[in-house]
Formats: C-alpha cells, structure tokens, sequence
C-alpha cells in the first residue's frame, strides 16, 4: 500500500513540469544556550512529504517521481547520546523512497542531480542561506558546460505548490486534527475547574498555575508539544492579544483569557476561551461576553463552501459594531450607525485583528488568503484610519476540507468616554471550523462557550 507521504510526493511531481526537480531540507537543530539545543521540531513542507522527523535531512524530488533523501548515517557511539537514527539503507523501504544516502555526500551528489534539469524548485524565504546553497550547486553545473552539462535556467518557489496542496487537508490529516481539538478542548475545561477550585479552597492563584494544567493534559494524551506559545491572560493582561503565560495572579472577580493548543503528530489546534476566574461572570463581563459568542455565531453560520474567506469576519465585524453601540462602548452620537463604526473602523478600538486564519500543521498554517484566480481583479481604497492605499484583491473562495479558526473578539482598555465598568476587559471566543458542503464542523467543542454552561462546569 502506498503510504500518504508517497503520494503527496506524486502529487507534487506531477506540478514539477517536464525536467523539474524539488530541492526541500527539514530543520536544523538550534543551539538554545551553551551545549544545550532547543527541543526540536521538523520543517512541516518535509514532514509533509516524508513523515520523517530526524533534524538536517534533505528530500530531494524529480518531475518523474524519483525521490531521494539525504539523512544522517548511522553512528552507534552518536546514537548512544543522541537516540535512535533510521540511516540511509533502512530510509529506502520504510519511507517508500528511491535512494537515499548521508547527508556528508550532499553537496558532493547534488550538482549532478542537477545536471540537464530545466527548472529547480525549493522554498524561497524559509531556510536562512538556502537560495546561496542552490546557486553554489548551479554555479558547479555551469563549470560543466565544456562537457554538455545543461543547468537548469529557471527557479520556482516550491512553497507555491506545496501551500495549495496542504491547503484542502485529507482524512488522515483530518483525523489528527480532531483529536488535537479534543484534547486541547479538554485541556481548557481542566484549567477553568482547577481556577475555580483553588480560589474557593483560599489557594493563591497565578497564571503559570493554569498554563501547568494545560500542559499536563496536552502531555497526558499523547501531545508531543503546545502548538504555540501558551497564552493565559488573567484580569487586564487580557487585554494584550499576544500576551503570554507570566507570574501574574489570577484573581476572583476577574476573567482570564487562555488561548492554548496542542500539537499532535505534527498538527496544531487553537483554541480560545474566556472564563471568570471564580466561575461567575459579572454583569459588566456577562454583556461583553454575550456579545463576542453572538458575534462567534454569526462568523460560524457565515462559514461554508462557497462563501468567501472573508465573510466570517465581516459578520462577526456587523454583530461587534452594533452591539457595542448598544452597551455603551461606543457613542453613536460621536460614531454614527452600525454601519459608519463599519465604514470608519470605529471598531477597531477594541476589536483589531481578523476572525481567523488558515489552520493545520501550522496553528497560522500556509495558503493565500486570495482567490488564485482573480488575483489581476484589483480595486484600491483607503484606510479610513490610518490613510494609507490599500490594494483589495478577492478573497479566497471556502472550499470542503480547508480548516481556519473562527476567532472575534474585544478588549477594553481605559480611555476617555469609555465605560468604567468594561475597564481591563478582554474577552476572545476562537473555535477550529473545518469548511463542509452543508457549512462548518467545530473540532473544539468539547469545552463550552455557552456562559451558563461554563459557570456549571466550574461549579462542577
């Protein structure tokens, strides 16, 4: 049987065009301090292709289907502190390759597999030094002219191709990413019960407490590692998108901001979830919250093959503007309706990134964000903030088996004319929509965003 990896590999062959050939290294280990590596993590265009997730390996592809991996060797004394290496003569039959060889004869073996090729492809802008690696191997293909060596006269960025293809995911991939979702859900639903918990037992609190319950149960289950940096925001730190896990304390009366997934078999999940410390919100923090989930939902019925990539945010934009007339956040007698806080990004003051963003074995995965086909349909307009000229180009079209997160927002920081009472609240609501023919499957509700609900899980 042909394992998934062989046939992406053929998929992408058949996209080299005639005398094509692919050039795609992993990642190198990186040195954290003195003699210590950080924990490493594969190139996820390789890991696509192979499966193999041993640091410094090269794959090397041709448009007839060859595949060549160059790896470490074996070395049973490196291996003693290093841990197991497959080596290149057992590569060969359990990653279904043609040949493979070490890694010290790269630079050696390439030229000549460069040799009379009309076109070679490789990442641009992802490896530091790689482009200045290639032309070094095309410059000793062109000392070889006088001997009737062609070198190939053109180069394509392989990440064009390799992002359309991991942009629809398949069931294996699909699988995966479910089970992330489930445990990261569960991951979520165990930080909530143990804040709750410790406050009502007297227990002092802080935010590095609920991120250590996380990342026990992301490990618990298989998870390999966090897909990102976890983000446990309690009080006004929730207010600071990219905030991270810190000594701050987490306090009753306060909500707390966790933004934390896991990363299994090499794919991520990104979830959101905002939650009363003491498992009861406040008035104030309950219309707020009412508002992002209703502005969630409108994103969410917005999601499904057809619609633009776009949309999710424009109806999570229409809910946000008009609900925070209505609750006071903002004026309509210095704003205007709904649709001038729309027109003039009025909005933007606590609302300032997108819905969402393409999601898979990277939690900010690859793909255009623009429709391949209409890419030359350019209108311009300018920003109403900033005044700057922005060129608008189609958004990308939803199609079945593409996943991106569903993710609005607010985050209320003191500033004139702004109401006391929503002073340092931030709130996010962000859910993993995998696009279908009939609208969206949610792969992270297995932790509530239901308001009702979370306070009885936190009673619980």
């Amino acid at each position: 049987m042909t394992s998934i990896h062989a046939q992406r590999r053929a998929r992408l062959a058949a996209q080299l065009g005639a005398g094509g050939i692919a050039i795609l290294p992993t990642a190198p280990e990186r040195p954290r301090n003195r003699d210590s590596d950080y924990l490493y993590r594969h190139d996820s265009y390789f890991y696509y292709l192979t499966g193999f997730t041993e640091p410094g390996a090269w794959l090397v592809l041709t448009a007839e289907g060859q595949a060549t991996l160059f790896c470490q060797p074996k070395d049973l004394e490196r291996e003693i502190w290093d841990g197991y290496r497959l080596g290149p003569e057992a590569a060969v039959a359990q990653l279904g390759l043609t040949d493979a060889h070490s890694t010290a004869e790269l630079d050696a073996r390439l030229p000549r597999l460069l040799e009379n090729r009309r076109q070679v492809w490789f990442p641009f802008a992802t490896h530091a030094g790689l482009a200045a690696r290639v032309e070094g191997w095309l410059n000793q293909v062109r000392a070889r002219v006088r001997y009737g060596a062609l070198c190939p006269q053109q180069q394509g960025d392989l990440c064009a191709l390799l992002d359309e293809m991991r942009l629809i995911k398949d069931e294996h991939e699909l699988a995966i990413m479910r089970r992330a979702g489930s445990i990261s859900a569960g991951a979520h639903v165990r930080a909530m019960q143990t804040s709750a918990r410790m406050l009502r037992a007297g227990q002092e609190v802080r935010e590095y407490h609920l991120e250590a319950e996380l990342l026990h149960e992301f490990r618990r289950h298989g998870s390999q590692y966090p897909a990102y940096g976890s983000i446990v925001a309690a009080g006004a730190n929730a207010c600071v998108l990219h905030y991270r896990a810190d000594t701050a304390p987490v306090r009753a009366g306060e909500l707390v901001l966790i933004d934390a997934g896991c990363e299994l078999d090499g794919y991520a999940s990104d979830i959101t979830r905002t939650f009363p410390a003491d498992g009861r919100f406040s008035g104030p923090q309950r219309a707020l919250y009412d508002l992002v989930l209703a502005s969630e939902k409108a994103a969410i019925a917005a999601t499904r093959a057809g619609a633009r990539f776009t949309d999710p945010h424009d109806a999570a934009v229409a809910v946000l503007a008009q609900g925070m007339l209505d609750v006071g956040l903002l004026d309509k007698n210095k704003v205007g309706s709904a649709q001038d806080v729309i027109e003039k990004r009025a909005y933007f003051q606590f609302y300032m990134h997108r819905t969402g963003h393409w999601m898979g074995m990277d939690v900010h995965d690859c793909g255009s964000y623009v429709e391949p086909g209409e890419v030359g349909q350019v209108s311009e307009r300018k920003d109403p903030l900033s005044g700057e000229l922005i060129l608008n180009r189609p958004s990308r079209i939803l199609r079945a088996g593409m996943v991106l997160t569903i993710e609005p927002g607010i985050y209320v920081r003191p500033a004139p004319g702004v109401p006391e009472a929503f002073h340092h609240i931030g709130i996010r609501i962000e859910d993993d929509a995998l696009v279908t023919d009939a609208g969206c499957e949610l792969m992270t509700r297995g932790v509530p965003v239901e308001p009702d609900e979370i306070e009885a899980l936190m009673r619980a």
